[in-house]
C-alpha cells in the first residue's frame, strides 16, 4: 500500500481556491507581501521594536516561507500548515487572511479534555483567521473561516479544530461560536499562556468522512 493510500484524504492536495458567497480563499501570492503587510500594522501585529521597513521584511521572509510550504508540505505527504488569502469575489480586494496552523498548548488543562492544572503541551490542528479593520463588522471572518473549517475537516478528516483567543476577544469568540465551535475557559490562565483564555473546540458529529459542517448564516462582527 502507498503512502498516498493510508494518510487522510487532501494531504498531498495543493491549496485549493474556495468560493463562498462573497468570497475567495486562495493561497497566497508574492503580490500579497504589501496587503498582508498593512493588515499586520491595522491589527497591531507588527513587531512595535522594529521599523517599518524591518517589520515588512519580516513579512516577506514569512510570505516565503509560506508559498514554500505549499509545495514542500505535500512532497512531505502532509497537510499543508499555513495560511490563505481572503479576497473578495466582486473585485478581488484582498481582505485578510485564513488558514491552518499548529496550535501548541496546555489542551489538557480545559475541562472536557482533562482539567490538569500542570498539562503538558501538545499539538492540535489550530484555525486562524485575521480580517482588516476596513472589512470588519460585515461577517466576511464567520463566512472565511467556516467555508475553511469545511474544506480541512471533509478532506483532512480531522477529530478537532481549535482555535484560541483572550477573554476580551468577544468579536472572535462570536465568530467561533458562529463556526459551531464549543467554547471551553481555561480554569488556569496564571500559568497558560495569554492566548490560551479562551479555546474554540470543533468535533464533527457523524461519518468519519465526508461533509458534516454547514457554516451558519447569521452575520457577526469579526475582528480575527
Amino acid at each position: 500500500m502507498s503512502a498516498s493510500e493510508i494518510l487522510a484524504p487532501g494531504v498531498l492536495t495543493p491549496p485549493p481556491v474556495l468560493t463562498t458567497e462573497r468570497l475567495v480563499v486562495r493561497p497566497l501570492e508574492a503580490p500579497d507581501l504589501e496587503p498582508v503587510h498593512r493588515l499586520y500594522l491595522d491589527i497591531g501585529w507588527d513587531v512595535k521594536a522594529l521599523s517599518a521597513d524591518e517589520n515588512r521584511e519580516r513579512r516577506r521572509s514569512w510570505l516565503e516561507w509560506t508559498l514554500g510550504c505549499y509545495r514542500e508540505f505535500p512532497r512531505l505527504q502532509q497537510p499543508v500548515y499555513g495560511e490563505r488569502a481572503i479576497a473578495r469575489r466582486s473585485d478581488g480586494a484582498f481582505v485578510g487572511l485564513v488558514g491552518l496552523v499548529p496550535s501548541f498548548g496546555p489542551f489538557a488543562q480545559l475541562p472536557s479534555l482533562g482539567a490538569r492544572r500542570h498539562a503538558r503541551f501538545s499539538p492540535e490542528a489550530g484555525l486562524f483567521w485575521a480580517v482588516s479593520p476596513a472589512h470588519q463588522g460585515q461577517g466576511l471572518a464567520t463566512e472565511a473561516a467556516g467555508a475553511f473549517l469545511a474544506h480541512i475537516v471533509a478532506t483532512l478528516n480531522l477529530a478537532r479544530v481549535v482555535a484560541t483567543t483572550e477573554h476580551d476577544n468577544l468579536p472572535s469568540m462570536a465568530v467561533m461560536r458562529q463556526l459551531g465551535m464549543r467554547l471551553e475557559t481555561n480554569p488556569y490562565p496564571e500559568i497558560g499562556p495569554d492566548w490560551f483564555q479562551v479555546v474554540g473546540i470543533f468535533e464533527p458529529e457523524g461519518d468519519e468522512t465526508g461533509p458534516i459542517y454547514a457554516p451558519a448564516r447569521d452575520r457577526t462582527r469579526d475582528h480575527r
